[in-house]
């Protein structure tokens, strides 16, 4: 089973430049990944599977902590993950910056990181 945690918004402090440190900007994160869910789909308790809401919460205390680079915060963000629950199969993590360069038309910017 693939369980996805889209669009998950955020402001946050990533960025090269002072003016990205001071005002922040805003960012998006999508999660997904494999379990085994016959065990919770039968039993019907979040015990059995992973709890959607930690997912979210290590989102978001990673996004907290600012870094230069997106490729940092993704890699962060899909170590921590991959810590709290070593069972998941194929994690797939995006972190988008939206209206990256002052003066461009860009809508956003995207890394990602996924295992092999």
């Amino acid at each position: 089973m693939t369980i996805h945690l889209d669009n998950i918004r955020l402001k946050a402090y990533h960025g090269i430049y002072d003016h990205e440190r001071q005002y922040g900007n805003n960012f998006s994160v999508d999660v997904s990944f494999d379990i085994d869910a016959e065990r919770s789909a039968i039993s019907d308790d979040i015990a059995d599977t992973v709890n959607y809401e930690t997912v979210y919460k290590i989102v978001k205390d990673e996004m907290s902590l600012a870094a230069n680079l997106l490729e940092n915060v993704a890699y962060r963000i899909h170590k921590s993950i991959k810590k709290e629950f070593p069972a998941i199969d194929r994690l797939r993590v995006a972190v988008s910056k939206y209206d990256p360069f002052a003066d461009g038309n860009v809508d956003r910017v995207t890394v990602s990181v996924a295992d092999e």
